[in-house]
């Protein structure tokens, strides 16, 4: 018996040496070079595409089954510029036999040299990182997700890929964007165990990383949750951290993840990397940048939560919850104390330069704009806004209900607080033509008019507070067209006010200091007033109002006419009516005189004021010839007064 046993050792030992011998010995006579076209081929009708191996092909079977291949090329399909979808200088990957008969991975090494991939989009909209026919695959019923790792475990000792790069190519937009010195390391990779890993590269030679950890895993990598926490830094300027969990990573994954920006400035990263910042109207915004969040996603859902937004001296705390991404379905809610929109709008730019025309400037034809996004938007939001700053306007506690369903964009309601008064109201936008069609519908209370319209428009004309109420509609996307088709009614009354840079009471009492060229002198003219009040209506972008009036202590006045806001002119007649004196409220002066009527013309920017000399006399000489039966001054001396109060240097 012991005989037996030792003659059965002894084969096996003997066999065991054969084996090793064999696999030490059979890739010595093996030209794994006779394989090269065989590979070539097969890889070539899977991806459609032409695949070469250019360099030297080598095998190995003990300790460590082994391949290595070198200047390696898997072409673009015809019709681009670059042959090339990726290239690799060399291949080597070395792995155990014996476990992979018990589903166990053992790698020594995977090393990736040099890789090059070039991801090019053509004029035609072709890109070359897209395989097989989308028709073919959409066509096909998708597989049912594997329920986990086809293996028992998993040890690898090295993942490398050293020295590549990705070029972004853009033909269309004629860009190039480059990706250098990507450096990807994985050491000690397990299925039980955390594992470590870096990339490094270079964006337009400024260094970018991304470091950190991952797993256990483990053996059911479909169930459990796996922890995750890494660090993204670039150009010394940018500090990216994530942490958190992944979940169900085969089969719908999912993530939890808490986000940090540690405060940067954007202005100085960009600027690193070669790009010019946009041109802000305040050169000192975007130096400051700090984001903090909760994200949840998965599949068919990302959400934001506890989210904060510091951006130079604003602070913004926001909630944010994405679903359908095909239409999308937005919900929102954002909460920021303070922002000078103005800012970081770009720098004015001149419109009209010397010598053109006055007159808004009739926008070119642009390409048409696709709603279609718009039309399927779902969106549900609200927005709190402290302190606003718009159009130099200032605003406080504005807050928004923003909505959009069915193609029609909805902020209902608004309401806000500006210069010592209140706003409120709605507006909608609808999507369902080819122009949107825009309804406002406002209101404000006890505005003060002046110090709003200096900062809104540059204007000083009108003081007094003032009360609104408009209802508009308008259709198109730019200023010209709506203009156009702007519609309308509205109120608007001020109390306790002045119409500042014209002497109305002094236009209507007689021609010759109005309007003979007589310099004035003293202070800037103005007329005071109690009560104003201007009733509107607009019709495709015509303001008219029938029956515009001012009270004040000296004057009662009528105005009606038309304001055109497509040509930007003016069109009215003033009516006066003088008080004679204010004798008891502290005016002692005689206010009598001819009631000249006012023509108003001209455009919004040199608005004209001259005498309605034809309607004055028309109006005086009702006065002047008698009535039958009746006494009173001859006419002779009514005619002479009249001509004394009108003509200018009359006596």
């Amino acid at each position: 018996m012991k005989t037996v046993l030792k003659w059965v050792g002894l084969a096996v030992v003997c066999l065991m040496v054969i084996v090793i011998a064999a696999l030490l010995i059979i890739p010595r006579f093996i030209d794994a070079r006779h394989y090269r076209e065989p590979l070539e081929k097969m890889v070539s009708e899977a991806s459609g595409r032409p695949f070469s191996v250019g360099g030297d092909v080598s095998l190995s079977l003990f300790p460590w089954a082994g391949v290595s291949f070198s200047d390696l090329r898997l072409g673009n399909p015809a019709g681009f510029a670059e042959p090339d979808f990726v290239t690799v200088k060399a291949f080597d990957v070395r792995v155990k036999l014996l476990p992979l008969l018990s589903r166990e991975v053992h790698v020594d090494r995977l090393v990736v040299s040099e890789p090059r991939a070039f991801l090019v989009k053509n004029k035609d909209g072709r890109v070359s990182y897209e395989f097989g026919s989308k028709a073919a695959a959409d066509s096909k019923p998708p597989a049912p997700p594997p329920a986990g790792l086809p293996i028992q475990s998993l040890a690898v000792g090295e993942v490398s890929i050293v020295g590549g790069s990705i070029a972004l190519i853009d033909h269309n937009a004629g860009t190039r964007h480059d990706l250098s010195d990507v450096n990807l390391g994985l050491k000690d990779v397990s299925l039980e165990r955390p594992v470590q890993f870096s990339l490094s590269a270079a964006v337009n030679r400024k260094p970018v990383s991304v470091h950190g950890n991952f797993g256990p895993v483990g053996s059911n990598l479909g169930k459990g949750q796996v922890p995750l926490e890494l660090t993204v830094e670039a150009a010394g300027q940018l500090k990216l951290l994530v942490k958190g969990t992944l979940e169900n990573l085969l089969a719908g994954p999912r993530a939890d993840l808490a986000i940090d920006v540690a405060e940067f400035s954007p202005r100085k990263l960009m600027a690193e990397f070669g790009q010019s910042p946009p041109a802000t109207a305040d050169p000192k915004t975007l130096e400051r940048l700090a984001v903090k969040a909760a994200v949840k996603a998965g599949a068919d859902t990302v959400s934001i939560r506890d989210g904060s937004l510091e951006l130079d001296q604003s602070k913004l705390n926001f909630n944010l919850t994405a679903k359908e991404f095909s239409k999308p379905n937005l919900a929102f809610s954002l909460n920021l104390d303070q922002i000078d929109l103005d800012r970081y709008l770009p720098p004015p730019a001149e419109v009209n330069g010397p010598g053109a025309p006055s007159g808004a400037p009739v926008a070119a034809a642009g390409p048409k704009t696709d709603y279609g996004p718009l039309r399927k938007l779902v969106m549900d939001g609200s927005v709190k806004i402290g302190r606003l700053v718009v159009s130099k306007a200032k605003l406080q506690d504005v807050n928004l209900k923003l909505t959009a369903r069915d193609g029609v964009l909805s902020i209902d309601p608004f309401d806000l607080k500006l210069y010592q008064g209140a706003a409120a109201g709605k507006t909608s936008v609808k999507f369902k033509g080819t122009q949107p069609v825009t309804e406002v519908a406002l209101t404000a209370d006890n505005v003060q008019a002046n110090p709003l319209l200096k900062d809104l428009a540059g204007k000083d004309f009108i003081e007094g507070s003032a009360t609104v109420r408009i209802n508009l509609s308008m259709t198109g996307e730019d200023p010209a067209r709506i203009k156009q088709t702007l519609n309308g009614t509205g109120r608007l009354d001020f109390a306790d006010g002045a119409i500042v840079g014209v002497d109305l009471a002094n236009m209507v009492r007689n021609v010759k200091t109005a309007f003979a060229g007589q310099a004035p002198s003293g202070p800037k003219p103005r007329t005071d007033f109690s009560e104003l009040t201007v009733p509107f209506t607009i019709q495709n972008g015509v303001v008219s109002t029938p029956e515009a009036v001012l009270r004040s202590p000296l004057l009662r006045l009528q105005a009606a006419g038309n304001a055109d806001l497509v040509r930007e002119t003016l069109d009215f007649r003033v009516e006066p009516k003088l008080v004679g004196t204010i004798k008891g409220q502290g005016d002692e002066k005689n206010r009598a005189g001819v009631s000249v009527p006012i023509l108003v013309s001209g455009s919004f920017s040199k608005p004209a004021f001259r005498p309605d000399l034809e309607g004055l006399a028309k109006g005086q000489l009702k006065g002047i010839l008698p009535v039958p039966g009746a006494g009173g001054t001859p006419l002779q001396e009514k005619a002479g007064g009249l001509l004394k109060n009108i003509l200018p240097g009359k006596k």
